[in-house]
C-alpha cells in the first residue's frame, strides 16, 4: 500500500483562499487552514522504509514540525526571509514569508515510532521504517487418540 496525500478540506481550502485574496482583510491567513503554499514532494517506498523529501528552499530547521498521530503524517511550518540590494542610487529590501502544511496517510507496514527527518540545503527528508513483515509459521497438527 502507498502513502496517500491527505487532504480532507482541499476543495474548502481552496475556496477559502480564493474569497480571501478578492478582500483587502487578509487576517487569518496563514494558519493550519489557509496555508500559503505547499513544497513539492517526492515520495519513494523501498523494501523496509519509506522516503518522503520535501523541497522547502529557506526554512529554517527550527521552523519545521513533523509529527504523526492515528496513521497521519503532518510536516508544517514557516518561512521568512528578507533579501537586502543597496547600489548607486538605490536600495531594495525584499521580503517573502509563508507557512505550509501537508499531511499523508500512513499505510500499515509503516512504523510510526521510528520515523526520523532531517533538513539539508533547503530539502527535508522524512525516513519512515516498515514493520517487520509477519513470516507465516506453520502449525504442528497432533493426533490426539
Amino acid at each position: 500500500m502507498a502513502i496517500i496525500r491527505y487532504e480532507p478540506w482541499g476543495l474548502l481550502n481552496q475556496l477559502q483562499k480564493e474569497l480571501s485574496s478578492s478582500r483587502d482583510d487578509r487576517a487569518g491567513e496563514g494558519s493550519i487552514a489557509t496555508a500559503e503554499w505547499a513544497p513539492a514532494v517526492d515520495i519513494k517506498e523501498e523494501a523496509d522504509k519509506f522516503v518522503i523529501h520535501a523541497d522547502i528552499p529557506g526554512v529554517k530547521p527550527e521552523d519545521i514540525e513533523v509529527s504523526m498521530e492515528a496513521g497521519v503524517l503532518t510536516v508544517k511550518g514557516e518561512k521568512e526571509s528578507e533579501t537586502k540590494t543597496e547600489k548607486e542610487g538605490y536600495k531594495r529590501v525584499e521580503r517573502t514569508s509563508g507557512s505550509f502544511y501537508r499531511r499523508f496517510s500512513l499505510p500499515d507496514s509503516a512504523n510510526g515510532e521510528a520515523i526520523n527527518a532531517k533538513c539539508k540545503l533547503g530539502v527535508l527528508e522524512i525516513v519512515i521504517p516498515k514493520h517487520e513483515p509477519v513470516k507465516p509459521k506453520r502449525i504442528n497438527v497432533t493426533s490426539e487418540e
